[in-house]
C-alpha cells in the first residue's frame, strides 16, 4: 500500500512513520487484492487531542476512517479499524450473489424474454384418468393423495361435481371445485 502523508502542526519522525505502517499492514493486505492501492493519512493536532483521517479508494467507493485521541497513535488506530470495517462492507457487497440490475439491463432483458415468449414451445401431455369413475369424499381423496401423486381429479359424492386437489410445495393441498 502506498501511503502518503499531510501534517497539519504535525511532524513524523522516520520511526513514527514506521510505527504508522506497521499498523496499516493488515489493512493493506485486506485492501491490496489485485493492484497496489493509495492512502493518504492526514495528521492533525488541534487543543491537545491528535486528529487522523485516513482515506482509501476501494471498489471505486471512497472509504475514509477519522479517529481523535490524546495519543497519535491511538488515533491512527481507531481510524485504521474504521477503514476496516468500511472494507469488510463493501467486499461483503460483492459477494453477495443478490445484486440487483441496474433499470435499463432489466427492461432490456424483459422485453427480450417477451419477444421469445411466442417463440417458446410447451409440451402438454394429456392424462386419460377413466379408470375409476366412483365418487369419492374429501378424507378418500386426501387418502389417495398418500401414494405420492401430485393432483387427483375425482367427482364428489357429496355434490356430483368435479374436483381437483392439488398438493402444494410446501406439502399442504388445495381444492378445486368445478
Amino acid at each position: 500500500m502506498k501511503i502518503t502523508y499531510t501534517g497539519r502542526q504535525v511532524e513524523l519522525a522516520p520511526a513514527q512513520v514506521k510505527k504508522i505502517e506497521a499498523a496499516t499492514t493488515k489493512l493493506a493486505k485486506f485492501l491490496d487484492g489485485k493492484g497496489e492501492r493509495e492512502a493518504h493519512v492526514t495528521l492533525g493536532m488541534e487543543r491537545g487531542r491528535h486528529t487522523a483521517e485516513i482515506t482509501v479508494n476501494y471498489f471505486d467507493h471512497p472509504l475514509i476512517g477519522a479517529a481523535a485521541s490524546p495519543d497519535l497513535f491511538t488515533a491512527v488506530h481507531g481510524a485504521v479499524e474504521k477503514i476496516e470495517k468500511q472494507a469488510i462492507k463493501v467486499k461483503a457487497k460483492w459477494r453477495d450473489p443478490k445484486r440487483t440490475p441496474d433499470k435499463e439491463a432489466a427492461s432490456a432483458s424483459t422485453a427480450a424474454k417477451a419477444a421469445a415468449a411466442p417463440n417458446s414451445h410447451r409440451n402438454v401431455y394429456r392424462v386419460d384418468n377413466r379408470g375409476d369413475d366412483k365418487p369419492m369424499t374429501l378424507d378418500e381423496a386426501l387418502l389417495e393423495m398418500e401414494k405420492e401423486i401430485d393432483y387427483l381429479v375425482y367427482r364428489d359424492a357429496n355434490s356430483d361435481r368435479l374436483a381437483v386437489l392439488l398438493r402444494r410445495r410446501d406439502g399442504n393441498f388445495d381444492l378445486v371445485e368445478c
